[in-house]
Order: C-alpha cells, then sequence, then structure tokens
C-alpha cells in the first residue's frame, strides 16, 4: 500500500509540475488525478504462458493509426473468483522484451475509466509468474491530450468485469479537449 500511495502523489506531483501529458489549460480539472481506493484483491498473482498467436499485430490507436505490436504472451489469472487472460505485448521494433505492455477494457470503461480501456505495465520477470496490480492501472495520455497517440486495447484484452481499481476519470471528462 505504500508503494502505490507513493507512487500516487509522485504521479500526481509531476504532473501539475511538467507541461506535458497533462496541457497547464487542463491541469486544474484533472489533477489531482482521480483512482479508485487500494484494494488488495485487485492484485493478483498471474502466469505468463508464451503467445501461439501471430507474433505481430497492427494495434489501432486514437489517433486512426496503427502501431505494430509483438505478442509476448498470455497472463493467467483470477479476478474476483474467475479465470481471466490478458494478451501481453511489447512494441514490435522495441530492443528487448524488458517491459511488458497490457492495455484492456472492462465495464468500467466508458463511464468510470477511459473509454477505450486503461493500461498496465510490467516488468519482464525471470519467471513466467508476474503480480498482476490493477491498482497500477492508468489511463492513457491521449486521455489529457489529444496530442497523443494511444493504443486501443484489442477485443482479447476486454474483461467481462468490473476492475474498480487504478486510475478513474473525472466525471464528464471521458474525451480530451483539442
Amino acid at each position: 500500500m505504500a508503494r502505490l500511495t507513493a507512487h500516487r502523489t509522485f504521479k500526481d506531483a509531476e504532473f501539475l509540475r511538467a507541461p506535458e501529458p497533462v496541457p497547464a489549460s487542463r491541469k486544474a480539472e484533472l489533477l489531482p488525478l482521480e483512482y479508485y481506493p487500494i484494494d488488495p484483491a485487485y492484485n493478483v498473482p498471474g502466469a505468463l504462458k508464451p503467445s501461439s498467436d501471430s507474433p505481430t499485430m497492427m494495434m489501432p490507436t486514437s489517433t486512426g493509426q496503427q502501431r505494430e505490436m509483438r505478442r509476448v504472451g498470455v497472463l493467467e489469472f483470477t479476478l474476483q473468483g474467475r479465470p481471466m487472460k490478458l494478451t501481453a505485448f511489447v512494441e514490435a521494433a522495441a530492443p528487448n522484451m524488458n517491459r511488458l505492455f497490457v492495455p484492456f477494457a472492462d465495464l468500467t470503461s466508458g463511464t468510470e475509466t477511459y473509454p477505450a480501456g486503461r493500461y498496465l505495465d510490467l516488468d519482464r520477470t525471470a519467471t513466467s509468474l508476474y503480480e498482476v496490480d490493477f491498482n497500477f492501472a492508468y489511463n492513457p495520455f491521449c486521455y489529457f491530450s489529444a496530442m497523443y497517440e494511444c493504443p486501443f486495447p484489442p477485443r482479447e484484452n476486454r474483461l467481462d468485469i468490473a476492475v474498480e481499481a487504478g486510475e478513474r476519470i473525472k466525471v464528464g471528462q471521458g474525451k480530451p479537449s483539442s
């Protein structure tokens, strides 16, 4: 809990101080960031199974462009008593696979969280075991400004549950201003 609280405090301070990703014109309305209460039930162990699908895919983004992503594998975990899976990716041009990108959407998408979904970033482990902590889920930068290009979670990463953990959107603030 202390690590997550420190992370949130640091992120709010950085977003307030830095000129990006939150434009100066939106800092008052969007900061500090909104979060669900920290809930240990949303921090679950996961096992990464190497991908058997095609190694790369074109992921649509918020700007209408496509981003080439490499499937690393599927994270398997249990959340709310139900078995779940999310595909983990890296940028196809990335020099290594040290940081996994896990975009996802859930039943909060569009009402309490960014409409297109949220992200998790996981540091690669020496084992196939991961800490999948949805309390660290965050809204993409395109929530703050339309100048960012944000990949949309693929269909396979849409969860049919409400993940009430991590960052939320401010009520009435689901879309960035231009």
